[in-house]
Formats: structure tokens, C-alpha cells, sequence
């Protein structure tokens, strides 16, 4: 789940609002590019990653699941590897605050945007849809607590959760989520992908619904156009656990992922724990 995902981020992280030329152009998954305006290396990660990544050590470690112990969780992955891909506003929070108890002190959490929702995949590990819903809310308000960040974040989970635990055909994933988020699930998204949290994950669910393999999902994220490292790090993660995606991403897009200390080994070793961990929550 975590390699693939950081794969969407990172190959999405050259696309992101980038031209409608630049798109049609480079979306071939034959490499990953260089965004024609920011600094990100190609097949490095962003934020869309690394705050998953958090979220998936309080998993497996088994920390109580707090709003201090999170808080603290997002500001140790920044601190310990700060990159490029945060909204600046953002990046520049986290460079000043010091720990979890300053997070939340200091913080406005009244955002409807994607953060919580690009975050939130990993916590379908857990078995209990309630689990999975509750603790996707309560980690949502730390940053986004509005109506719609909370309702993107549970949706972009139980994507995962439905996949992972082969709860019913991939067909019928919009009536799933219905269930749980009211929604226009059923209604294939169109069009560029913008910053809300609601419209990334319309747009996952609409690549994952419409696809057989993860390379056509890949290529499909990516041709909304807008916000897509987001739409693939949320798509790409449920697809990783689906029965009926064909795993067949290039492998040079495995190769080419970062590899340094929280590189594509990190993701390997942490993503094994994670996974395992589906067995143990209930």
C-alpha cells in the first residue's frame, strides 16, 4: 500500500497543476519528470506521503490514538526529513512549531482542502469500519475540521478498507461509501481536480471504478489534470489491495522511488508492518 502510494504521489508530484500540454505530453508512465515550476526531484515524494508514512508508524506502534500523540507524530516526520510539497503556509508551520503539544496550540484547523484525506488510506487497515471512521475523523480535525475535510478523509479510508478486506465487487464501491459519507459517489467526476479534499477523492474513486490495472489507474489520475499527486496517492493506495487491479505498475517506477533513509526500503519494511497489522486491529 505505502510503495504504491508514494509511486502516485511521486509520479503525480511532476504533473501537479501543471499544463494540459505537459500532461498529454509526459503521462506515458515512462519516467518520472521535473515539474516545470517546483524544486521536488523527480521520484522524490511529498507531503501527500510523509504524512501518510505518520500516520502508519501510530498504527503499527500501537500509539494511543490522541490528538497529542498525532500532532507530535506529524511534526517528528517533518522534522526529521523536511521537503518540498507542503502548501507553504504549512511547511512554514511546522519549521516553527516544536512539538505535538505546540501543534495543536497553535494550529487552525478549519480547513476543507485534501491534507487530512491524502493522510487518511492507511487507517483502512483497521477491521471495524466504526474503527476506521472514528479514528479517520478524529486525526481529520487536527487540521481539517470542517464538514467536508472530515467527510474526504473517511472516504479516502474506507476506499482502502474496502479494498483491502475485499468487502464487495469494485463496482459497487460508490454505494459502499454512500452508506457512510453522503455523496455523489455514483457520479463519475469530470474535469480538473482542484484543492478540496471532497473533489480528490470524487476523483479516486472515479479512477479506481473505471480501471483494471494500476497503470491505467496511474494514467488516469494524472489526466484529470490539477491536484493529481493527490488523486493518485489516494487511488493507487486502495488499488494496491484490490483483487481486481492488476498489479502492473512499470518497474522502473518501483526503481526510480527515492531510496534514502525514508526511501522506497523504509516504505518496503514500514508497508509489511502495516499490512500485517490488518490481521491484529479489530
Amino acid at each position: 500500500m505505502l510503495i504504491e502510494l508514494a509511486i502516485g504521489d511521486a509520479y503525480g508530484a511532476g504533473f501537479e497543476y501543471a499544463s494540459d500540454r505537459i500532461v498529454r505530453k509526459h503521462n506515458d508512465l515512462g519516467r518520472y519528470i521535473q515539474h516545470p515550476r517546483h524544486g521536488i526531484i523527480p521520484g522524490c515524494y511529498t507531503d501527500d506521503t510523509q504524512m501518510s508514512i505518520a500516520i502508519a508508524e501510530a498504527i503499527v506502534e500501537g500509539d494511543p490514538w490522541t490528538p497529542e500523540v498525532l500532532a507530535l507524530r506529524f511534526v517528528t516526520a517533518f522534522k526529521r526529513d523536511p521537503r518540498e510539497g507542503y502548501a507553504s503556509r504549512f511547511y512554514d508551520f511546522l519549521t516553527r512549531v516544536s512539538d505535538g503539544a505546540e501543534f495543536l496550540d497553535t494550529i487552525r484547523p478549519d480547513s476543507d482542502k485534501s491534507g487530512a484525506a491524502m493522510r487518511a488510506c492507511p487507517i483502512g487497515v483497521h477491521r471495524s469500519v466504526a474503527d476506521v471512521i472514528d479514528r479517520c475523523r478524529l486525526q481529520a480535525t487536527l487540521t481539517h475540521n470542517t464538514l467536508d475535510g472530515i467527510n474526504a478523509a473517511v472516504a479516502a479510508a474506507l476506499m482502502t478498507h474496502y479494498c483491502l478486506f475485499s468487502i464487495g465487487p469494485k463496482a459497487q464501491l460508490p454505494e459502499f461509501l454512500n452508506s457512510y459519507v453522503p455523496g455523489p459517489w455514483a457520479r463519475p467526476w469530470k474535469g480538473k481536480v482542484g484543492a478540496k479534499g471532497l473533489i480528490s477523492v470524487r476523483a479516486a474513486a472515479t479512477a479506481l471504478h473505471s480501471n483494471s490495472t494500476m497503470s491505467d489507474l496511474l494514467k488516469a489520475c494524472i489526466a484529470f489534470a490539477g491536484d493529481v499527486d493527490t488523486v493518485a496517492t489516494i487511488a493507487l493506495a486502495a488499488g494496491s489491495c484490490s483483487t481486481e487491479i492488476e498489479q502492473d505498475l512499470p518497474e522502473h517506477l518501483f526503481s526510480g522511488l527515492e531510496d534514502g533513509r525514508f526511501g522506497r526500503g523504509f516504505l518496503r519494511e514500514l508497508d509489511k508492518r502495516l499490512l500485517a497489522s490488518a490481521s491484529e486491529n479489530s
